[in-house]
C-alpha cells in the first residue's frame, strides 16, 4: 500500500516543476501572461510573482522527494504546501487557468495521500 504515498511524491515533484516554470515565465518574460497586472487576485508584478511561485515549487519539489522516502517532516510540509497551492492557483487562475485547475486536482489527491496513507512507509 506504498502506492498513494509514492504517487503523492510523484505528483509533488510535477507541481514544484509547474511551479518553478510559472515562476520562470513570470520573472523572464513579464508579458506572456494574458491577463493585466490588475487582473491577478494578489497586486504584484510578474517578476514579484515568478520568484514567489519559483521558490514555493523548489520547496513542494524537495518535500516531494522526502515524501518518497517517509520522512514525517515532508508529509507535513506536503499536506501545508498542498493547501498553500490551491490558493496560490486559485489567485493565478486567470492567467493560466487549465494548469490552475490541473494543479488544484492534483494537491487534493496530495492531501489525501499523505493524510490517510502517509504512515504507511514507516510500517
Amino acid at each position: 500500500m506504498h502506492g498513494w504515498v509514492f504517487f503523492a511524491g510523484i505528483i509533488m515533484i510535477m507541481i514544484g516543476f509547474f511551479h518553478a516554470f510559472e515562476g520562470l515565465i513570470g520573472i523572464f518574460k513579464d508579458n506572456y501572461y494574458l491577463v493585466t497586472k490588475s487582473g491577478l487576485v494578489i497586486s504584484v508584478s510578474y517578476t514579484t510573482w515568478g520568484w514567489i511561485l519559483l521558490i514555493f515549487g523548489v520547496i513542494v519539489l524537495l518535500a516531494g522527494f522526502g515524501v518518497m522516502t517517509g520522512a514525517l517532516w515532508a508529509r507535513i510540509v506536503g499536506i501545508i504546501m498542498a493547501g498553500i497551492s490551491m490558493i496560490v492557483n486559485l489567485a493565478f487562475f486567470q492567467a493560466l487557468p487549465l494548469l490552475a485547475l490541473a494543479i488544484i486536482a492534483m494537491d487534493v489527491v496530495i492531501i489525501y495521500a499523505l493524510a490517510v496513507h502517509g504512515g504507511e512507509l514507516k510500517a
